[in-house]
């Protein structure tokens, strides 16, 4: 038997409650307007851990064996998630999220061992479901040296495939401003030698959810808020706070095709969604 066959199923409940506030937060962040309409992506603000800040482990996450395994390799990324928008949020709605453990499984690559754990989560109002989702987290190896920095880039890729076309520079404001609505504490994202000396990382990591989250504003700035039915992501590589990124996206008859492209061209993030 796996050593993680107990884990499998383990389920916790978090209730929350889409708040003005928390809308005009969200909406300052992104530098988006505050409308009536709830943006897709805001539920990654919602039924958030809130384990005591005494309880925390050394990389800033809640120490592991509460609700995820005790997974001994000490770097841990979001790698994925797949989306199914089954009903819009509103204002006031009071949710509930439950999450419940999917898969644990265990490889080897060429950057060492890993660990992919697989979490389903379902938000509900009331007796409906609004959003299901499937988040894969992987656990890594430490970092055998430090990545070297990375010197800004002049370039431009070639964009002339995609249809939809943004370019940012992802601040550290942004990435804190991210950290505090998801109350997401891993300090590679704001605290820059920790970053550097104990992760391995050239700079400070933009998190996986804010793309994912600035892929779905392009979308919603395209074609209309709250139209997407599914929206998966999957991470292709890091990026840094202060390096130019570009967010594209085209629309084909039968699916929309999103992405997080470097300066080099080269995907960071790669997305797909359906109507």
């Amino acid at each position: 038997m796996s050593e993680w066959a107990d884990w499998i199923g383990k389920s916790e409940t978090r209730q929350d409650m889409i708040t003005p506030g928390l809308l005009q937060r969200f909406c300052a962040t992104l530098d988006r307007p505050v409308t009536e309409e709830i943006p897709q992506g805001l539920h990654w603000c919602l039924c958030l851990p809130d384990t005591p800040t005494a309880e925390l482990a050394e990389d800033g996450h809640p120490r592991k064996g509460s609700f995820l395994p005790p997974v001994a390799l000490p770097r841990r990324m979001w790698a994925s998630s797949s989306v199914a928008f089954e009903q819009p949020l509103q204002l006031g709605d009071a949710v509930s999220r439950t999450s419940t453990i999917a898969s644990i499984e265990e490889k080897s690559g060429k950057s060492g061992d890993l660990v992919f754990v697989a979490i389903d989560h379902e938000t509900r109002v009331d007796d409906r479901v609004a959003i299901r989702e499937r988040q894969n987290i992987v656990y890594r190896e430490p970092a055998k040296t430090a990545a070297p920095a990375s010197l800004a880039s002049n370039e431009t890729p070639d964009l002339d495939e995609w249809d939809w076309q943004q370019k940012i520079i992802p601040s550290e404001p942004l990435l804190f401003r991210y950290s505090a609505l998801t109350f997401n504490s891993h300090r590679i994202h704001y605290d820059q030698p920790y970053a550097v000396q104990e992760e391995g990382y050239p700079g400070l990591v933009v998190q996986g959810p804010l793309m994912a989250t600035l892929l779905l504003n392009l979308a919603a700035s395209e074609m209309g808020a709250n139209r997407l039915y599914s929206f998966s992501f999957r991470g292709q590589a890091p990026a840094f706070a202060n390096a130019v990124l570009y967010l594209v996206g085209k629309r084909s008859a039968e699916s929309i095709t999103l992405a997080v492209l470097g300066s080099d061209g080269n995907a960071i993030m790669a997305a797909e969604a359906a109507i």
